[in-house]
């Protein structure tokens, strides 16, 4: 008998969301108050009587949508059980389902159906945060932001992550690397007008200015994924590989950074200047788009 439940235990991690419900140990007041029998069943709830979820990883809610889920409610009734754990006598609160919790209120409803479940902080945490992921109509950002929680706060590793969740370790990785972009980048993609595909090129350059340039650049002419990828791609290139610095002397050194900051205060842009030991070298002025070009061409007075 006790090997049958150790061998339950070790495969729990390919065996999704009820493998966490059935086999996490008891280690919360819910548990002294709720027998085991509870655990499967579906009751009535009072709307009351449940409070939201504290870990709930989804931070917007789409009121159009909620309204409209609200009126299908109001037809068909609740269709799928939320999920809720018992912290007290009439005292509950959601693991899953918050957007059929609150369309319910919108509805008028003063009862939900529910699953009652036994789970400790931790483990709501994480059974929310695989809920949302799975069933959830989450943006990019947000899925980054719940692999985070589930690898920092519920101490997994990536591979234990990927299992999870269900996905491999190169698609949990791509939606880590979206929190290394710029601030403005990550509310694009929050609010839905940039998407993964883009991002995913824009995290290839390593310039934050230049990452930047090609972002705007995207979203004001509603380029494609190709389109931005190969503007990565050629960006990339064009850089070629690193050049060995001369050794200058000091005051030399100081006075072509000057003479670099001046350049680049004139043209508003990087300028890349360089000069060896003869006074030889070059001045690297770099664009970003047709409409740069024609500034930077404006302001040699070449057209």
């Amino acid at each position: 008998m006790a090997d049958q439940k150790s061998n339950r235990k070790k495969t729990a991690l390919g065996r999704g969301l009820g493998a966490l419900l059935e086999d996490s140990p008891a280690k919360n007041k819910s548990e002294e108050i709720l027998p085991e029998v509870v655990k499967t069943g579906i009751f009535e709830i009072q709307l009351g009587e449940i409070q939201v979820n504290p870990f709930q990883p989804r931070t917007h809610f789409d009121k159009e949508a909620l309204e409209e889920l609200a009126e299908s409610i109001r037809v068909q009734g609740i269709i799928q059980p939320i999920t809720v754990r018992r912290l007290d006598q009439n005292e509950y609160q959601l693991i899953s389902g918050e957007r059929r919790f609150q369309a319910s209120k919108l509805a008028g409803l003063e009862k939900i159906p529910a699953y009652i479940r036994t789970a400790n902080d931790q483990q709501m945490l994480e059974m929310a945060l695989i809920e949302n992921i799975q069933r959830e109509n989450l943006n990019a950002l947000e899925i980054a932001h719940s692999y985070q929680r589930l690898l920092a706060e519920c101490d997994l590793k990536q591979e234990e992550l990927g299992d999870r969740v269900g996905k491999n370790r190169t698609t949990v990785n791509n939606y880590l690397r979206l929190l290394k972009l710029p601030p403005s980048i990550q509310a694009a993609i929050r609010d839905q007008r940039l998407s993964m595909g883009h991002a995913r090129a824009l995290i290839n350059i390593e310039d934050v200015d230049k990452q930047l340039a090609i972002f705007k650049k995207a979203v004001e002419e509603e380029l494609s994924v190709r389109k931005v990828e190969a503007l990565v791609k050629a960006l990339n290139e064009a850089k070629g590989p690193k050049e060995e610095k001369p050794n200058l002397d000091p005051v030399r050194k100081y006075e072509l950074t000057k003479i670099q900051q001046r350049l680049a205060s004139h043209f508003g842009t990087k300028v890349a200047l360089q000069a060896n030991d003869k006074n030889k070298g070059e001045i690297k002025i770099p664009f970003t788009s047709t409409s740069d070009l024609n500034r930077i061409l404006e302001i040699l007075d070449i057209i």
